[in-house]
């Protein structure tokens, strides 16, 4: 079992930073793939960004370059630095971790993020 938590949501005004932070614990090593997905009241939850254990990512293409993913493998701990954000980036943010090509078993709590115009 791996568990994920999420942190460091909040409320911005558009044009703000807010960076997401997501600890990973437990059986880890059985994951080297890890992303952020993004869900905004009565809409689909939507793939964010991913990173692989190499380091390799990928955004849609609504956050290439406003979002940066991350990871400090010392502290097994997944980033997402958010800048520009937008009235739309509103949503409730979830890591998610699996073997590369798998599926997504392992999900966190999610955090909410909340921007302003």
């Amino acid at each position: 079992q791996v568990r994920l938590v999420e942190s460091g949501g909040g409320s911005v005004q558009s044009g703000g930073s807010l960076r997401l932070s997501c600890a990973a614990s437990g059986n880890i090593y059985s994951t080297n793939c890890m992303s952020w997905f993004r869900q905004a009241p009565g809409k689909e939850r939507e793939w964010v960004a991913e990173i692989n254990s190499y380091g390799r990512t990928t955004y849609t293409d609504s956050v290439k370059g406003r979002f940066t993913i991350s990871q400090d493998n010392a502290k097994n701990t997944l980033y997402l630095q958010m800048n520009s954000l937008k009235p739309e980036d509103t949503a409730m943010y979830y890591c998610a971790a699996a073997r590369c090509g798998g599926s997504w078993d392992y999900w966190g709590q999610g955090t909410q993020v909340t921007v302003s115009s």
